[in-house]
């Protein structure tokens, strides 16, 4: 399941709808409003592998990897938000659910970073 944070505006979710990519957002149709930090994290880990989408780079810390979700912090332009989540979604190291359990992945224009799961180092990938 794919969840947008309330950081991610109207108007990108509906973007992403029109892709035909399956999208919940905290506060809309999933969570409520105005959920805390800490709040999300246990959510999160009570959903089904559940990839969280968030402008909000305190959720990229490498102790927040967990086998039952994936972070990924948007290090982008707000109006980027959908553009970059499709990309991603089509990256191959993240394509599917299962590549993106257990991490934590700041998104930019540069490329992902990413920190994994029983990895001590963080790991860099380009855009395909």
């Amino acid at each position: 399941m794919n969840i947008l944070d309330e950081n991610i505006s109207k108007n990108q979710r509906q973007l992403l709808e029109s892709w035909r990519i399956s999208i919940r957002q905290i506060g809309v149709n999933i969570g409520h409003g105005g959920m805390k930090d800490r709040e999300i994290i246990s959510f999160l880990q009570q959903i089904r592998r559940p990839t969280f989408f968030t402008r909000d780079d305190d959720f990229f810390k490498p102790q927040l990897c967990h086998a039952r979700y994936g972070l990924f912090f948007l290090d982008i332009e707000k109006y980027e938000a959908a553009t970059f989540i499709r990309r991603l979604l089509k990256h191959a190291e993240f394509k599917t659910q299962a590549r993106r359990m257990g991490n934590v992945v700041r998104v930019s224009d540069a490329g992902l970073a990413c920190w994994r799961l029983y990895v001590r180092e963080e790991i860099h990938f380009r855009w395909e």
